[in-house]
C-alpha cells in the first residue's frame, strides 16, 4: 500500500514528531510503501512559545521525508494534495487546530481532480487526533476541527474519550487505538535498590493543565523532598519563581527552563526516586512510558490514559486530580521506608511491539466503524 503521513517530523522536536517518525518507520517495515510531507514552518512562534526545532534528531530520522510545508503558503498545501492523488492512504496527523487550514487545503488538492475523473479510486484519508481538542481551548478550535472532522473518512483516536468529542464533532466513523511508545531509549534502564535521592522529578513541557503549581503546593506540605523541574515553560515562569519563593522552597526547587537534549535526560531520572505527572487532564501521555524505561516509578493523577499505564503501588501511585492535599499524602507514602524501592524494583521495561501491533492494525482498518 502507498501511504503518506502528513505531520511533523525531524528537525522538529516532541512527541508528535517523534511519533510521526516511528509511525512511518513500522508501516515501512510491514512492506508499506511510506513518505512522510512535513513542515519548513509549522506554526507561527506567537502559537508556539517553545523550540520548534533541534539539531540532533531525538530517534532515527526516516529517509522518504519531504519537507516544503509552510502554514505562510496556502499554495504549496494545494500542491501537496497534488502529490498525494497516487496514495491509497493519506495520514493527517492533528496536534493542534491551527493545522486544520493547511490540512483543508491539501484536501482539496487531493480530491479536486478525483471529482473530474469519475473513475479514479481516491485515497483514503485518516485523521490522526492526538488531540481532538486542545487542553486549553480557543473559540475557533471547535468549528476547525469540525471543518476537517466532516471531510475525511476516517478518524483515530487515542482514548474513548477523545473518540466521544470527535464523533460529537462529525458523523465520520472513529476507531480507538491507544497511543503506542516512541521512546528513543531501547530496552531495560539499570534499577539500583539503595537509599532514595529524596527528590522527584517534573519532566516536559510546562502549561497550566499540567499542574506544576499542585505539585509545588504539595512538596510544601511534605519536609525533606526535593524537586526538579525540566523542561520548556509557556509562560508562567516567573509566576513560578515566585510560588517557589512564596512557599519557601527556593532551597528544594531547581527549575531547569528549556528543552531538554536527548542525552541530557537520563541523568535527570537516575538522579529521581519517582517522576511526578499532577495533571488536571490529559489524553494519552508517553511520560509514563519514559519514566518507566529509566526504571523510575511514576506518580500520577487518574487523568487520560495515565492510570491505564501506572500500576497502583506495584510500579507507582495514583492520585485523584486537582487537589494539592491528596498529591501531598501520596508523596507521604511514597517515601515511607522501603516503598521507594519496592516501587522501583516493580517497574518493567517497556515493550513496544504488541503496542505498535495493535495501533498498525487499528490505523489500516480505518476509516471502517
Amino acid at each position: 500500500m502507498r501511504i503518506a503521513i502528513v505531520g511533523p517530523t525531524y528537525p522538529y522536536k516532541g512527541g508528535g514528531a517523534q511519533h510521526t517518525t516511528e509511525l512511518a518507520h513500522r508501516l515501512r517495515d510491514r512492506g508499506h510503501d511510506v513518505v512522510i510531507e512535513s513542515w519548513r514552518a509549522q506554526y507561527p512562534s506567537f502559537l508556539y512559545p517553545g523550540q520548534q526545532t533541534i539539531d540532533s534528531p531525538e530517534g532515527e530520522p526516516y529517509p522518504d521525508t519531504r519537507r516544503d510545508l509552510d502554514w505562510r503558503r496556502p499554495d504549496g498545501w494545494v500542491a501537496c494534495g497534488r502529490r498525494l492523488r497516487t496514495a491509497d492512504l493519506v495520514v493527517l496527523a492533528v496536534l493542534s487546530p491551527v493545522q486544520v487550514p493547511a490540512y483543508l487545503g491539501i484536501l482539496y488538492g487531493l480530491h479536486r481532480r478525483a471529482r473530474v475523473v469519475a473513475s479514479r479510486r481516491e485515497a483514503r484519508v485518516v485523521a490522526l487526533c492526538h488531540n481532538v481538542l486542545p487542553h486549553e481551548s480557543k473559540p475557533y478550535d471547535r468549528p476547525l476541527m469540525k471543518a476537517l472532522l466532516r471531510r475525511v473518512d476516517g478518524v483515530l483516536a487515542h482514548s474513548e474519550q477523545q473518540a466521544g468529542l470527535a464523533r460529537g464533532l462529525a458523523a465520520t466513523p472513529v476507531r480507538v487505538a491507544a497511543l503506542a511508545p516512541h521512546l528513543p531509549v531501547r530496552g531495560a534502564r539499570e534499577r539500583p535498590g539503595g537509599e532514595p535521592h529524596r527528590r522527584l522529578l517534573f519532566f516536559g513541557i510546562v502549561r497550566p493543565y499540567k499542574g506544576l503549581d499542585l505539585l509545588l503546593e504539595a512538596l510544601a506540605q511534605v519536609p525533606d523532598v526535593r524537586l526538579t523541574v525540566a523542561g520548556e515553560f509557556w509562560g508562567g515562569l516567573e509566576e513560578t519563581r515566585a510560588l517557589v519563593n512564596r512557599l519557601g522552597l527556593a532551597d528544594r526547587v531547581e527549575i531547569r527552563p528549556g528543552y531538554v537534549p536527548a542525552e541530557d535526560v537520563p541523568g535527570l531520572f537516575a538522579g529521581a526516586d519517582a517522576l511526578v505527572l499532577p495533571y488536571r487532564s490529559a489524553t494519552a501521555s508517553q511520560n509514563v512510558w519514559l519514566g518507566h524505561e529509566h526504571g523510575v516509578p511514576v506518580i500520577a493523577t487518574r487523568v487520560g490514559a495515565l492510570p491505564d499505564n501506572v500500576r497502583d503501588g506495584v510500579d507507582g501511585l495514583l492520585v485523584e486530580p486537582g487537589s494539592a492535599g491528596a498529591l501531598a499524602e501520596a508523596i507521604k507514602r511514597f517515601y515511607e521506608p522501603g516503598t521507594p524501592q519496592r516501587l522501583r524494583a516493580g517497574v518493567a521495561p517497556v515493550d513496544p511491539e504488541p503496542h505498535w501491533a495493535v495501533y498498525l492494525d487499528t490505523l489500516l482498518a480505518a476509516p471502517e466503524s
